[in-house]
Parts: C-alpha cells; structure tokens; sequence
C-alpha cells in the first residue's frame, strides 16, 4: 500500500487492518514472486530470495531461528546471497520455487544504491522536492520508520563530501548510503511483528531513469538537518537527571 505525503511532509502510511480474529497475517507467495519477477522483468534489477516467516505455536519467528532476529523475515538466508542474487524473470521463479513465502531482497550497487534516513526526515525531503520540482525515484518506506531513495550507483564514496559541500558534518546527520555488499527488502515483504515495506513513490516508466545523488541530497540533507537540530532543542529541553 503506497503512502501518502501530505502539504506539511508528514507521513499518512496506510497501514493494513489488523485482523479481528487476532491471528496472526500470513505472508502471501504469490505476491512475493509476482513481485520478484516483475522488479527483475521490468526493472531490471537483481533480486534474490531471504529468509522467512514461520509460525509455531502461535508465535512468528524468523526462519533463520534466532529468538532476536533484528529483521525476522527480512534478511539474507546465507552468505552466498551476491552469487545467488539474478536479473532474469525465469530466474526469479527458479529461486522463489522451493520457498515461496521468502521475502524479497534487492542487492544494492548495482542496478542502483539507496539513500537511508528517517521515516520524518524523508518525508520532509519528499515534500520538499516536490515544491522544488525536483523528481526522486523509487522510495520505499519500511516498518522500522526509515526510508530508502533509489539513486545511482556510486553514492557511498562521494556521500560525505557531498554533505560537507552543503555546509554539515556528515557525522551529525541520520543519513547513510546502502551501496556494493548491501541490500534492501523490497515491497511487499514483511518483518514479522512491524509491518510490510511499502512503496513511498512506486516504480514507474515516469521513474525508470533514476536520480544521481546530486540531484537528491540538497533535500536530504535540509530535512536531516532540520531533523538533528530538532533533537538538539529536544535534548536542551529536558530536565537534567538525578544523580
């Protein structure tokens, strides 16, 4: 389900119903193939199956099977995950056909890197590229409240300059770039017990061309900015702690 930006950049994610009969939501096969096929068929991009999600005993559990799972369901199965990973359509079912319910990861410095930050941080970027009519490509929005900007490859190397160019120091802003070795978890994968990753601005033919770093970090950088200051008046507000 894609989000919705309204006038002032706050977020109105379109969360799914919870199910009155307190079951827990099964992650759907079909969608997670179809979606695979389609970003490799369509986008070109490379995709490789993750773990999963297993429910035992009435408790959901990542497939990896540690009882701490950071993403349950939503990362890499084993190491070899950059040899595995594929751009063909027919590849794409090969890989989803003995576990159909795996979750959907994209290898990053590839086809494309992402541009992390917060779920407010993007959302003020969202709202401040449109003003500027400056167009972003693909942005997912996970359940953990981050947002990912698909760009070009290479962002990682010419990041911090970047931001220090646009008068920050790299190390005071929430935003990092995801490049070669990395990966993201594609729509419509879900981490168990937080929600889906959704599409923030879906892939389109409008998008197929994607933006270069430069093109996306003035916004980026503005709303990380914005939002580190925020937490600096935050933080001078609080009352000081007992001892």
């Amino acid at each position: 389900m894609e989000e919705s930006i309204g006038v002032t950049g706050e977020a109105r994610i379109a969360r799914p119903p919870a199910d009155r009969t307190g079951r827990i939501p099964q992650q759907r096969g079909d969608q997670l193939l179809d979606s695979a096929v389609r970003y490799a068929r369509e986008r070109h991009w490379d995709v490789f199956p993750g773990t999963w999600l297993e429910v035992l005993g009435g408790a959901e559990r990542c497939s990896c099977g540690s009882a701490d799972c950071p993403a349950p369901g939503a990362h890499a199965a084993g190491a070899d995950w950059a040899a595995q990973a594929t751009g063909s359509a027919v590849g794409a079912r090969r890989l989803w056909a003995p576990r159909p319910t795996a979750s959907v990861l994209l290898p990053t410095g590839r086809a494309f890197d992402a541009l992390e930050v917060s779920e407010s941080a993007g959302c003020l970027a969202l709202a401040r590229m449109d003003r500027l009519k400056v167009p972003p490509g693909p942005v997912t929005c996970t359940p953990t409240r981050r947002m990912l900007f698909f760009v070009l490859p290479g962002a990682g190397p010419k990041l911090d300059d970047l931001v220090r160019g646009l008068g920050w120091p790299p190390h005071s802003l929430d935003l990092r770039a995801r490049g070669e070795g990395d990966y993201v978890a594609a729509p419509p994968t879900r981490i168990g017990g937080r929600g889906a990753v959704q599409w923030a601005r879906r892939p389109t033919t409008a998008n197929r061309w994607l933006p270069d770093t430069e093109d996306l970090i003035g916004a980026l950088a503005y709303a990380c900015g914005r939002e580190a200051a925020a937490e600096r008046t935050r933080e001078r507000a609080r009352p000081p702690r007992r001892t």
